[in-house]
């Protein structure tokens, strides 16, 4: 892997150690590097490793840097993914499980992958037997993004609940969210996205030992001032973050965009 850039500025928010880069190819860089460290960290403490995976655009160059890392033993390595559509097959061009069967599990072939069956006929059997293959590990490190209404996963405003007892639930997506999955290509118009989906609850993300939140481009600057700058509420589920001791937040130079002088 290429020398890691230095971020061009750092600062922090409350508990959140924020890293700000020139560009999305050194943020990737950084933050590959960073979930490296934290995996060979835990398989030389414990032996094998527990990871909960992001999907969509922002995060394909960290994944595509993470996956070239050299020294990391992936068979020792479990994963899970923190959302799915409902009602959506594996093989749909927009399911989050052919996102990472395709960019993630054929490149690496880790221990295993656990996924959501978003097709699965009887959705709360499938919440609750998700919920046990999350209980049956601790997580060691969560790699997660900012969604353009705040969301973490697909914990939208209407529906984020910080101290949700859930470790995964159904939810009805708000426009905003479907309306990006639009934007970033996945569907071809508002209708065809799907209006419910499963998602990870937001404590369960918090719960992993470390959190690695991954968020370029300037489609996402007014949710990343919201969430540093804004009350920390669910109308901002983001902003949940600045709680967390345990997570990085990488920002590009766009992300970054809409902050306070102070920060810029």
């Amino acid at each position: 892997m290429a020398a890691v850039s230095a971020p061009v500025r750092s600062f922090q928010r409350e508990s959140l150690p924020v890293r700000v880069f020139p560009t999305q190819h050194e943020l990737a860089a950084d933050a590959a590097a960073m979930a490296a460290e934290h995996l060979r960290d835990a398989l030389r403490r414990q032996g094998q490793a527990a990871v909960i995976f992001a999907t969509g655009n922002s995060q394909l160059q960290s994944l595509e840097a993470l996956t070239a890392t050299s020294g990391l033993d992936w068979s020792r390595v479990t994963m899970f993914h923190m959302d799915e559509y409902l009602g959506l097959d594996a093989h749909h061009p927009a399911s989050f499980r052919k996102f990472l069967r395709e960019r993630l599990e054929a490149r690496v072939r880790p221990r295993a992958f656990h996924y959501i069956a978003g097709e699965a006929a009887e959705p709360l059997t499938e919440c609750a037997r998700y919920a046990q293959l999350l209980a049956a590990q601790p997580i060691d490190l969560c790699l997660l993004g900012i969604g353009e209404n705040g969301h973490l996963a697909f914990n939208d405003p209407p529906v984020a609940d910080f101290a949700d007892a859930r470790p995964i639930k159904l939810v009805k997506l708000d426009e905003a969210c479907r309306q990006q999955q639009v934007g970033e290509g996945h569907f071809p118009s508002l209708e065809a996205v799907p209006q419910f989906a499963y998602t990870l609850t937001i404590p369960t993300l918090c719960a992993a030992r470390r959190m690695l939140c991954i968020v370029p481009e300037r489609r996402k600057a007014r949710a990343v001032r919201d969430a540093l700058e804004g009350p920390m509420a669910t109308a901002c589920p983001a902003s949940f973050l600045r709680r967390q001791a345990h997570c990085t937040l990488f920002l590009d130079a766009d992300s970054a965009a809409e902050l306070s002088a102070s920060s810029r």
